[in-house]
């Protein structure tokens, strides 16, 4: 078997998901999977539930209120000042239980959640970082028998047989660990390795596709087609193919999601330098009722919060046209 070949060509792929206040990666969705980590926290010994599992579990249980609560906030700003204690509690709780796989998708959620919302636009520096803990626990949530950094670093054709051990009830897992590695790779593209973790991470997004396209919405169809879209031709991108997944996952419900139409217009849009798809998309996305559906409230008033700042740049986007 062949080694994994670097790409050498290092254009501009854009950040691939979710820069700067966006949907699917935002704080308030990773909430909703942390009530239930406090089952697995629930290991009885002789009748008795060791102390410090048990303060873990009970942690754990009062966020079911907070999730429902955050998912319908419409003020950005107060789920910002809340995060930064979220993730230090997220931290202790991994660290009290280092294994428990989902405690750690819990963690590499919010980390990237927090990154792609409230971070990468001022200070993209930091943000890789934080990227780069989420792929962190996502790698780890994965390693159950396996080292999976180690095999995503490795030979290209072990690593695809590697995923076909991947389930569809580790679509999750794997979705948040793509979409955080995906962020770092775009953060990072002068360094050789981001470069060359391309043709993994493409493994990884295709697998996904395969064990359930439908995840939240569609959103494995988003991710496929910013990373079509932002990457360039001479390395494998296609604005057709990323069109085709931006539909598909329209189809399968992203239209409910604002952020999916924002990162329609901003990558695909932007590809095929349509100035006016870009424009007719960023204004229905303004136009929409961001709580139409409650749970997605937050992640919508921050797309519409994105589509004005992208439209202030519609000149520089589409300098040259006619």
């Amino acid at each position: 078997m062949g080694r994994r070949h670097a790409v050498t060509e290092k254009k501009p792929l854009g950040v691939l998901i979710m820069k700067g206040g966006t949907a699917f990666f935002s704080g308030c969705l990773l909430l909703k999977f942390l009530p239930l980590l406090a089952l697995g926290f629930l290991t009885f010994t002789g009748g008795c539930v060791p102390l410090k599992h048990a303060r873990v579990a009970s942690v754990a249980f009062t966020l079911e209120d907070v999730a429902a609560a955050a998912s319908r906030q419409s003020d950005p700003l107060l789920i910002g000042e809340g995060s930064a204690a979220y993730l230090m509690l997220v931290d202790g709780l991994i660290e009290a239980y280092p294994r428990n796989p989902r405690l750690l998708v819990a963690g590499c959620q919010a980390y990237s959640s927090y990154a792609s919302s409230f971070v990468v636009d001022e200070d993209p520096r930091r943000a890789g970082e934080l990227f780069l803990r989420a792929r962190e626990y996502g790698f780890r949530a994965l390693s159950n028998g396996v080292d999976f950094a180690a095999a995503a670093a490795g030979n290209l054709e072990d690593f695809e047989s590697l995923l076909q051990q991947y389930g569809k009830k580790d679509v999750a897992a794997l979705f948040w660990t793509a979409g955080a590695w995906a962020n770092w790779i775009a953060l990072n593209l002068e360094k050789v390795q981001a470069i060359a973790d391309l043709p993994a991470l493409e493994a990884l997004m295709k697998r996904i596709l395969e064990l359930d396209e439908t995840f939240y919405y569609g959103s494995p169809h988003v991710l496929m087609g910013v990373y079509e879209a932002s990457k360039p031709a001479a390395i494998g991108g296609s604005p057709p193919r990323a069109k085709a997944h931006f539909q598909k996952a329209f189809e399968l419900g992203a239209h409910n999601l604002l952020t999916a139409k924002v990162l329609y217009a901003e990558y695909y849009a932007r590809a095929v330098r349509d100035e006016a798809l870009f424009v007719e998309t960023m204004e229905r996305v303004l136009a929409a009722t961001p709580h139409e559906i409650p749970e997605l409230t937050f992640s919508n008033t921050l797309a519409q919060q994105k589509a004005r700042k992208l439209l202030n740049k519609r000149e520089e986007y589409f300098e040259g046209l006619p």
